[in-house]
């Protein structure tokens, strides 16, 4: 099983990066980073994107910061 430590990335390489859910979302695991959401004004750091969910293409709001929280988030699809 893959470790459960702090991810390493950057908010700017996020586009269309593939995640797994630790624990399921409204029965859904493996998401899509669809969307980073950049900040007004664009001098300020990113700090959501959007996620899409693979099955029922439900989008989700999140900081992208969990996503390094590998108790919520694994990087990849499995």
């Amino acid at each position: 099983m893959p470790s459960k430590t702090k991810t390493l990335l950057s908010p700017k390489k996020l586009l269309l990066s593939k995640w797994t859910a630790v624990q399921p979302i409204n029965k859904q695991k493996h998401f899509l980073v669809r969307k980073v959401i950049l900040p007004e004004p664009p001098s300020e750091k990113i700090e959501f994107v959007e996620i899409e969910a693979v099955f029922s293409k439900k989008v989700n709001l999140i900081p992208w910061r969990d996503l390094t929280n590998g108790e919520l988030w694994l990087q990849g699809w499995l």
